[in-house]
């Protein structure tokens, strides 16, 4: 466990609460929407598979899961301070993201009440399942000697408004990228106990399939608005924001490749087997999907990955801002050159594939 001193780490808000990381375009965020625009969506095109994504989400499979066991009631001082640090920041950005979406679907809950009964029912529902997840990793960081203030971290981080088309495309994203996240590292672990350093991960196969009913019952939603997935500009969204959550997966993935190295993992492996999963399941809800086999879509975004590293390089190097400044611009320019390749590149069109008897 770390010692307190009497003088507070500039890392703490207070002994034993860890001050949140700084905001950047690759920390978790956290969101709000148009909630009378949401309030106001026809269903009924897809009613019953909504309502079957509902009564999973009441049937509560993981009500008795997040229960910690005596795997825990040990000591973890023989984790280098390296580990830890790798470790910890882990475990903060996880329950971030986590907390992230309880608010979220906290708000949607509360505001769809009485507009919107079955969507408030859900969204209440998916709340219950982020909060115990925030919960249970903010337990494991206590092991640590530090917590998340998650009090402090609703007052005082930035809400970024997204439109609820945004919402609906991200939040699936995210549920179904968080699955193949998790099941992904369950099963490595399986295979290699040795790499297993931390009783949090045996937990991850149950606690992924939340991941899988939540991004189920977005799926349903998405394909219950026709605008989603119907309309040209639809395709041209679900690959923007593929791109987008690919990215953003590819540049944090090897940006933290010695967490994945601690754990027995190669990190570019792991990163591709996660976007081609991410990106095969996404043909089941959106228009159109990107060509992970293409030859140059890995190599084009491990570019942006390196690119990324020359930008956190040239921010630390002590330089004038204004001298920054203009080192970054051909590192962003090329981060985006590489976006717009893998934009253009011909995408798979996930409608046609539906519209085949197999």
């Amino acid at each position: 466990m770390v010692t307190l001193t009497d003088q507070p780490s500039p890392e703490l808000l207070r002994p034993g609460v860890k001050k949140p990381v700084q905001e950047t375009l690759l920390t978790p965020r956290f969101y709000t929407t148009d909630f009378d625009k949401i309030a106001n969506m026809v269903l009924s095109s897809h009613e019953e598979e909504i309502l079957a994504a509902l009564e999973e989400l009441r049937a509560d499979y993981n009500r008795n899961h997040f229960i910690r066991d005596e795997s825990f009631e040990q000591s973890w001082d023989h984790f280098d301070e390296k580990t830890r640090s790798i470790f910890i920041d882990f475990l903060e950005r996880s329950c971030t993201s986590e907390f992230s979406g309880f608010l979220l679907f906290k708000e949607l809950s509360r505001r769809l009440r009485d507009r919107s009964p079955i969507l408030a029912e859900a969204f209440h529902l998916l709340a219950r399942d982020e909060a115990r997840h925030a919960g249970f990793i903010n337990k494991s960081m206590v092991d640590f000697g530090l917590c998340l203030d998650l009090k402090y971290l609703t007052q005082k981080r930035t809400y970024t408004f997204f439109p609820p088309e945004w919402v609906i495309y991200t939040v699936y994203l995210s549920e179904k990228i968080g699955y193949w996240r998790y099941i992904l590292v369950y099963r490595h672990l399986e295979k290699h106990p040795e790499h297993n350093i931390y009783p949090l991960f045996k937990y991850f196969e149950s606690w992924c399939q939340d991941e899988n009913r939540h991004g189920d019952f977005f799926k349903a939603l998405l394909r219950s608005q026709k605008s989603l997935w119907k309309t040209w500009q639809s395709r041209l969204w679900s690959r923007f924001f593929l791109l987008t959550v690919f990215v953003t997966h590819s540049l944090t993935t090897l940006e933290r490749s010695d967490f994945y190295e601690m754990i027995g993992l190669d990190a570019h492996q792991y990163n591709r087997d996660v976007i081609r999963n991410t990106n095969e399941t996404s043909l089941r809800a959106f228009p159109e999907v990107l060509d992970t086999n293409h030859p140059q879509f890995f190599t084009r975004l491990e570019a942006c990955a390196a690119a990324n590293e020359h930008l956190k390089a040239i921010a630390t190097n002590g330089n004038p801002k204004v001298i920054q400044f203009f080192q970054k611009i051909p590192w962003i320019i090329n981060i985006v050159w590489h976006m717009a390749l893998i934009f253009f590149t011909k995408p798979v069109d996930a409608e046609a594939l539906r519209a085949e008897v197999h």
